[in-house]
């Protein structure tokens, strides 16, 4: 019988930098205690856009004066849900509206499209109607970020994708349905639903459905003169402290992801290495004019040194897949990764000294090649990093979950825990038993000093201040872009900023 080698370590909450180089691992009570990093950036106001409707603007109103103000947490964890200091303390500044960007749809307007019988034909007019408020407030004098109030009937709306031939409709509503319900033994799909679903699956919701804050997000951010935007809809405001969170969480993560929107940093990582560049490839799903479904690929860089950008890659063809996973030829991975890197230089002033490309399937060799042979013209390491769900489970003794951080290798094979039981909490922040990534290299490299880059990639998700993630921000950004690139014309370039996907 072979033995199998069984290694489990915990790696250390990797820290982050605040205001005034002040280092910790919990944004809530680090920000509490020293600020945000970019808290004496760019003065000392953030001057607020507001579209909505008259009832829905005068809640927002109300509701953003208390941001000024402490906020009690009243959730039953104190050391996971930090009372809310205001706006000063925080971030060193306030949050105001001025009269002059505030744009109230009309109540009459909204009122007739609302009466139409269908969603199908509430759907673009009402795009049209709140696309215009936005666009009212991108002028030469604008405010830093523009909160889109909308009623509940908008951001629960959404419609069939008229870009999808029935029968693929019928294969991804029938998955979509089945996978959430968990009745697969009972329902089991066809083989002609089955065969159309897997092109398609990643994404089987998304392609199913338009909805319209993503349809409207997108809309927004290919403009030239784009402005960041921040959906809340009217459930944000008016929940009471009783029901999900309170007011004090609901301010850290409203005003923090409003705060980077306005072009500053919450925080960053503090011991990724500098001149390094962290790349995610990942795969959405488009339609041609001619009708096939076909893989467009996306990349997206992070870095210590420069903002989060997301580039548009090559438009791969439905049959161009193994083992059911598109995937890019040399030819295409050269150019992918040779964009990045050029944009890496405009945005940094020199090229990386180090690339580490993330992917969330296996490498196939045409991959590894134009990889390698494209960050070798410029960049003099290159590392190729597979980080893929699983289904493993690790049981600790008692009833506790896995801690963060477990670092599993299990003979050849080399595990993550990036969810867990959090000590610093005392809690497992999630509803069920917590599986780790595989992390996979081609090539000689350190996977434990890889797993510690990962899980400090995983603290950057700045729309929350929880300060953990599953995914590296490599990965977690690709998500966001490939939803809303199912919004964009093939034609359309994406916005590259981090910003307008959040």
């Amino acid at each position: 019988m072979k033995r199998i080698k069984v290694s489990i370590e915990h790696l250390e909450e990797p820290e982050l930098v605040f205001g005034g180089g002040h280092r910790g691992v919990e944004p809530r009570r680090d920000m509490a205690l020293a600020g945000a990093l970019d808290a004496d950036l760019k003065g000392d106001v953030v001057r607020l856009g507001l579209v909505g409707a008259r009832a829905e603007i005068r809640i927002a109103m109300e509701w953003l004066s208390q941001l000024s103000r402490p906020l009690v947490a009243r959730e039953s964890n104190s050391r996971r849900y930090r009372n809310w200091p205001g706006a000063k303390k925080v971030f060193g500044l306030e949050f105001i509206v001025e009269d002059r960007f505030v744009v109230e749809i009309s109540a009459e307007e909204l009122s007739k499209i609302v009466s139409r019988h269908s969603a199908n034909d509430q759907f673009e007019p009402l795009l049209d109607l709140f696309d215009s408020g936005v666009q009212a407030l991108s002028g030469d004098i604008r405010p830093d970020c523009i909160i889109v109030c909308l009623p509940d009937y908008a951001a629960d709306l959404k419609i069939t994708n008229p870009n999808l031939s029935i029968s693929e409709q019928a294969a991804m509503r029938r998955i979509v349905s089945e996978e959430e319900s968990d009745q697969y033994s009972l329902f089991q799909p066809t083989s002609e639903e089955i065969e159309i679903a897997l092109q398609v699956r990643r994404d089987a919701d998304s392609l199913t459905y338009r909805t319209f804050y993503r349809a409207l997000k997108a809309r927004i951010m290919v403009r030239h003169n784009a402005v960041p935007v921040q959906f809340v809809r009217r459930e944000t405001f008016q929940k009471l402290d009783d029901g999900g969170h309170s007011r004090a969480t609901r301010a850290w993560n409203l005003a923090n992801a409003i705060f980077y929107k306005s072009g500053r940093e919450p925080w960053r990582p503090a011991d990724l290495p500098k001149g390094t560049c962290f790349v995610g490839v990942s795969f959405h799903h488009l339609r041609k004019r001619a009708g096939h479904l076909v893989y467009a690929s996306v990349a997206q860089a992070f870095s210590s040194q420069i903002e989060p950008f997301a580039l548009k890659g090559a438009v791969v063809p439905h049959g161009q897949q193994r083992d059911l996973q598109p995937f890019l030829t040399k030819s295409e991975s050269i150019g992918l990764l040779t964009d990045v890197l050029t944009n890496y230089r405009r945005r940094c002033g020199s090229m990386p000294s180090r690339v580490v490309v993330h992917k969330s399937s296996i490498y196939q060799p045409e991959e590894v090649q134009g990889f390698r042979e494209a960050a070798s013209r410029v960049v003099p390491v290159c590392d190729l990093v597979s980080i893929r769900e699983t289904s493993l489970r690790v049981i600790r003794r008692g009833a506790d979950e896995p801690l963060r951080g477990t670092y599993c290798e299990i003979g050849d094979d080399v595990y993550l825990f990036t969810m867990g039981y959090v000590p610093i909490w005392r809690e497992y922040p999630g509803p069920h038993v917590p599986a780790p990534l595989q992390i996979n290299a081609i090539g000689p490299t350190d996977l434990r000093q890889r797993a510690r880059e990962i899980l400090a990639l995983t603290k950057m998700n700045w729309n929350s201040t929880e300060g953990i993630d599953k995914f590296p921000i490599t990965l977690g950004f690709a998500r966001r872009v490939g939803l809303l690139m199912t919004e964009v014309a093939e034609t359309v370039a994406p916005n590259p900023s981090y910003r307008f996907y959040m």
